[in-house]
């Protein structure tokens, strides 16, 4: 019964390099569930074998030799997505507020040739309410700007101090 345990143990032990191996040559799912259930084993299974374990963690954070093409990982991928949609909103926000801009000023343009138009004071009102809009909007792009930038110097900060913490134990 012992050896017959012994020999079950060791065809999912092989099973799950064959699937590793294949997983890192075709750039399949690295990780423990996925190489688990590719190849019909336990998470338990994986986790008692921490030499297969290994092996995992190992692959997923090699970055893959390219062979004529570089090869993503999915972490970058994620960071595109992020920053993609992060750049998606900011462009949204700026079309919405050309759009305005433009409308107010055809609004105006439309007002003036009408004879209906405001004495001239007011339009000099205008024109510098205009101007300090526009200030405000460059200003609230550059305050942006950098609470993005101080935002990722304090996470270096926060990583640099944690694997100086880490480096001193």
């Amino acid at each position: 019964m012992a050896e017959g345990r012994r020999g079950d143990s060791a065809r999912r032990h092989q099973r799950v390099e064959k699937v590793l191996s294949a997983a890192v040559r075709e750039g399949g799912d690295l990780t423990v569930s996925g190489i688990a259930r590719a190849a019909g084993v336990d998470r338990s299974f994986l986790y008692r074998h921490r030499d297969l374990l290994q092996l995992i963690h190992t692959a997923a954070t090699t970055p893959p030799s390219g062979e004529g093409h570089a090869q993503v990982s999915r972490a970058s991928l994620q960071a595109d997505l992020a920053n993609a949609l992060e750049r998606n909103a900011r462009l949204t926000a700026r079309v919405r507020q050309l759009e305005n801009r433009l409308s107010q000023q055809l609004g105006e343009q439309a007002w003036r040739d009408s004879g209906l138009g405001a004495p001239t004071d007011i339009d000099h009102l205008q024109r510098q309410i205009t101007t300090l809009e526009q200030r405000m909007v460059e200003l609230q792009s550059q305050l942006e700007d950098r609470t993005e930038e101080l935002a990722a110097a304090r996470a270096a900060n926060r990583e640099l101090t944690r694997s100086l913490n880490q480096a001193h134990r």
